[in-house]
């Protein structure tokens, strides 16, 4: 089979608090709400104190905040108006106030209010910065803990206890929204996603929010792992063009790559140059490779691409495993059960998916799989139906992808954990 490269895709994971943090977390908030519920029966609204004021504010927005998302996407009735006016008019009018509600993202598409208390993000969009640290105390507990495996740190940034943000990414089509949105309404396929709650503008810039995966794990082990033979798309590589700058890039990994007429002409052309990168990897034999993992109380291991052969994929599987036969049968289980929805889904029979990823999390309780990232999900024109096994020939549309999977799966049955 012809070896196919992948473009760069971003990646930004982070751990949840751990125990002793979420219950600090916990205590925080449980002593908010205790001061807040003596203010009130004590009849104190004295402005002079901060933390009243913004106690009073927060609870006003977040009850303005949610009976307007329901007026606007449900229909209700006037009534529901009138309370959100009501609401409205406690919040106070100081500049500092209308600044901080007016920087609050405007939710573009939504399809659920997530269940964690809005004021965290009150609290923090103000200083949210995708480039620095919020400077909110609870969101710096969260960053502390974050780990980058690839890709550039700005690509997410935190929403709230158990979501994130992630940058638009798909082109104008806004793909990836367009397809969480869908696979959402799936029955069969809701609970292999991450949950998908709304896209929203915040600062210029459109992100999605999205289940925070690792959120609840305690120093979980990681793998991200790319699926398919093929992770570019077609109109991609459509250009036959030689370039000289692809050329260089190729010598610079293997200066015996070239052909002796690419030699000569000191070009490739970017589908050349995008199969000869997929076959540094295993994605060309296995129809995936491991991007990278995470172990506990280790760094994040990146370097991870140029695992190819059998026996290093192996290797690294086994790493990730530890002995833990339990694990195994867990993640099998899941694995087992995501190619059996695919293999069964009309909207994967329809749908290139390409550049996507599986992503497997396990601590000592828990272990979760999913599918993620679908910037490069497209619907396969003239009725086509994919097989997602088949290879790849321009026009055919196929990317391997549960290829990748049966091969993933045949490899993990196979890895001896007890060596």
């Amino acid at each position: 089979m012809s070896g196919f490269c992948r473009l760069a895709s971003t990646r930004l994971l982070w751990l949840q608090p751990s125990s002793k943090e979420q219950t600090r977390l916990s205590n925080h908030d449980s002593a908010a709400g205790g001061k807040e519920h003596r203010r009130q029966k004590d009849g104190s609204t004295s402005s002079s104190s901060n933390n009243g004021s913004s106690s009073n504010t927060y609870s006003a927005f977040r009850q303005w905040r949610r009976s307007t998302s329901m007026g606007s996407h449900n229909s209700r009735s006037n009534s529901t108006g009138s309370r959100a006016s009501h609401s409205l008019a406690k919040l106070p009018n100081d500049p500092a106030t209308i600044r901080k509600l007016e920087q609050f993202p405007l939710v573009l598409s939504d399809t659920t209010m997530p269940d964690e208390d809005l004021s965290l993000k009150f609290l923090a969009l103000n200083a949210l910065d995708l480039t620095a640290p919020a400077s909110d105390v609870l969101l710096k507990n969260r960053l502390k803990s974050w780990f980058q495996l690839s890709g550039h740190p700005d690509g997410f940034a935190p929403a709230g206890p158990g979501t994130v943000w992630k940058r638009r990414t798909g082109g104008v089509e806004n793909t990836e929204r367009v397809v969480y949105e869908t696979l959402s309404k799936d029955e069969e396929l809701r609970d292999c996603i991450p949950r998908y709650y709304r896209e929203v503008e915040y600062k210029g810039d459109t992100f999605i929010e999205l289940q925070d995966l690792l959120f609840g794990f305690n120093d979980p082990h990681v793998m991200d792992i790319k699926m398919g033979t093929r992770t570019f798309l077609e109109s991609e590589v459509s250009k036959t063009t030689a370039r000289p700058d692809l050329y260089q890039k190729m010598i610079t990994v293997d200066p015996g790559a070239p052909t002796q007429l690419e030699h000569e002409q000191r070009a490739v052309t970017k589908l050349r140059y995008m199969q000869f990168r997929e076959q540094q990897s295993s994605t060309c034999s296995h129809g995936f490779r491991i991007e990278a993992m995470k172990l506990p109380g280790a760094p994040p291991i990146t370097d991870l691409k140029k695992v190819k052969s059998h026996s290093e994929v192996l290797d690294t599987i086994r790493q990730f495993l530890g002995r833990r036969e339990d694990t195994r049968g867990k993640i099998l289980a899941r694995l087992r059960n995501l190619r059996t929805k695919i293999e069964e889904s009309k909207y994967f029979e329809t749908h290139e998916v390409i550049g996507s990823s599986i992503f497997m999390i396990y601590d000592s309780e828990k272990v979760g799989v999913w599918l993620i990232d679908f910037a490069k999900t497209r619907e396969v024109p003239d009725g086509r139906k994919l097989t997602h096994r088949r290879p790849w020939e321009e026009g055919n549309h196929e990317e391997g992808f549960l290829f990748g999977l049966d091969n993933l799966i045949s490899t993990m049955e196979e890895v001896c954990l007890y060596l």
